[in-house]
């Protein structure tokens, strides 16, 4: 299962999943997206189940795994790509932003590593994978609901990852940098050369450079990684 599967990171991950004999559960809110990402996979002669998720909401989320797991069988991988932004200075910070980032990239990633857990358990095998980000390490002015949903998901990660150790389920992260997607799209050039001259490696990441971090964390390549947040930032943030 890959949440926010219908765009950038997600969609990547969700191809690139399914290039890897993975069959893939896409969940997002826009359908129609989540269709064309399917058939993408379909026409490449792989098996894609698109399901209708809102993250802010514990019973879409229920409903959607239930029928995820129903329609398209048991879920051994879950990457919570997942997420939105509501940026602005903490003064004038009004808690619907707050608490809609917080329920969104925070809880509702939560939500759905319950829904996951049980079965994972009795299988004695399982792949979480949070896609996190730069900020959630670095912190960044005028996105305090966003760096502490990206911190606490960093957080969530290391305590679950001691908790499933013993059943080789593994909970890693992925914390992405300047990556080209639709969030990163409408920045104005200049600040998008500025953020260059603090990238080492000289480019903006793609969408498919997060997915191969994904793609070996799910792989039994990395069975002997747990609690570990991955950086794919160009070197832009060194810790």
């Amino acid at each position: 299962m890959v949440t926010g599967a219908s765009r950038g990171i997600g969609r990547a991950c969700a191809l690139g999943l399914a290039r890897g004999g993975c069959k893939v559960a896409l969940g997002a809110r826009q359908m129609d997206k989540l269709e064309e990402v399917a058939g993408e996979i379909c026409a490449a002669g792989g098996e894609a189940f698109p399901v209708s998720i809102d993250l802010a909401s514990p019973d879409s989320i229920k409903e959607a795994f239930s029928k995820t797991a129903k329609e398209f069988g048991r879920i051994d991988i879950l990457v919570n790509n997942a997420g939105i932004t509501r940026d602005g200075l903490a003064l004038r910070m009004k808690r619907d932003d707050w608490e809609s980032v917080i329920a969104t990239n925070l809880s509702g990633a939560f939500y759905c590593i319950q829904q996951v857990m049980s079965p994972m358990l009795r299988e004695r095998w399982g792949r979480i994978i949070n896609i996190v980000s730069l900020v959630g390490e670095s912190g960044n002015p005028g996105q305090a609901n966003y760096v502490a949903s990206k911190a606490g998901l960093i957080g969530l990660t290391k305590s679950l990852a001691q908790e499933l150790g013993s059943r080789t389920i593994t909970v890693n992260a992925v914390a992405p940098g300047f990556i080209e997607t639709d969030m990163t799209s409408v920045l104005k050039d200049d600040l998008k050369q500025k953020m260059l001259t603090q990238i080492p490696l000289g480019r903006i990441g793609s969408a498919e450079d997060v997915a191969a971090a994904v793609c070996f964390l799910a792989s039994d390549g990395a069975s002997y990684i747990t609690g570990h947040t991955i950086d794919v930032n160009g070197g832009m943030y060194m810790r």
